[in-house]
Parts: structure tokens; sequence; C-alpha cells
């Protein structure tokens, strides 16, 4: 468990090119993200942001297991959703903002972020040395019939 309010996520490579906008149809899609930003009360789950809000998926790790797990879809605002994908956010230029935007809402040091960011990739290593990872995605059952 972290301290932080906003944290990264970093998907093990085996994982990766499976996120459900492209699995599901758009109409179930709508459903989904629908619901994420109504749930959230119309503004991003972490910051409290208010206005355009995009849908990210959350997962958990069963590392013994190998079984990535989808175990919620929330509402986030573009900036706190750019920290979560802090990877693909510096692959575009991004990461500078990104990093204010992490000590803003966590209320913490540039030295914090870059040592919270150095244990996720830690962990993001270890979870690559895994091979045959397999996703449940049963989280979906209810919410799209």
């Amino acid at each position: 468990m972290t301290k932080w309010k906003l944290t990264f996520e970093l998907v093990p490579e085996e994982c990766w090119g499976g996120n459900l906008r492209s699995i599901l149809s758009p109409t179930q899609w709508d459903i989904i993200r629908k619901d994420a930003y109504k749930r959230a009360g119309y503004q991003c789950r972490i910051c409290g942001a208010k206005g355009r809000l995009e849908a990210h998926e959350v997962w958990d790790y069963d590392e013994k297991r190998a079984l990535q797990k989808l175990t919620d879809v929330v509402a986030l605002c573009k900036d706190c959703h750019e920290v979560k994908h802090i990877s693909r956010t510096q692959l575009v230029g991004r990461g500078m903002e990104a990093m204010e935007h992490f000590m803003r809402v966590n209320d913490c040091s540039q030295m914090e972020f870059h040592a919270e960011l150095q244990r996720v990739n830690d962990e993001y290593k270890k979870r690559n040395k895994i091979e045959g990872w397999t996703t449940d995605m049963s989280w979906l059952k209810e919410r799209i019939k």
C-alpha cells in the first residue's frame, strides 16, 4: 500500500495492448465510462477537478498466480491520468507537467516524486520477469449485460 493519493501504474509488458476501449464495443465502453463519471460525481476521483474526464482502468496484480484482475474503472482528469501512465506521458514530452501535478496533489517534493517513481519501476521490472499472465475481467459481468 502506498501513502500517496496519486500514484503511478505500470502494467507488465506481457499485459500491454488489452485495454477495455479496444476490447469492448463503442456502446459497451460508453456504458462503462459514463458509469465511472457518474459514480465520481462528475469530478476527478483523485484531485477533484471538474470538467472533461477520462476513464481509467484499475488492475490488481497477483504475482504468485500471474493474474491481472480488473477491479474498477474510475473517472480521472487528464492530469491525473497522465501521472497514472507516466511512461507514456514522458514519451510524449509531458513528464515535467506530470511531475508537477504529482507533487501538487500529493504535497511532496521532487525527491519524493523520484523515489516513488523508482519504487514503482522496480515493481514493474519484477513483474516483467513473470511469464504467462492471465487476465480476469469478471468485474465487467455486472456492468455489461
